[in-house]
């Protein structure tokens, strides 16, 4: 007998503005599919910590070299 493999799958969507309503209301028909729409802030969060990720990976990496704590620091 086979095994059933479940995967499940979230996702940050970046849409066109003025597709974007269009999407929502296509995925709202899926009843397998949850649609919980993000605020401005929350959005711009994400995409922060998105940027620092690929940052932190491309460090890892040795593709970019990250400013030191001391180089932050005086940033401020």
């Amino acid at each position: 007998m086979g095994f059933i493999k479940l995967i499940r799958i979230k996702g940050l969507l970046d849409i066109k503005e003025e597709k974007a309503e269009f999407f929502m209301e296509i995925l709202k028909n899926f009843p397998f599919v949850k649609v919980k729409p993000l605020t401005p802030h929350k959005a711009e969060v994400l995409e922060g910590i998105k940027e620092a990720v690929e940052q932190v990976n491309l460090a890892k990496q040795e593709k970019v070299k990250l400013k030191s704590t001391r180089q932050l620091l005086d940033e401020l």
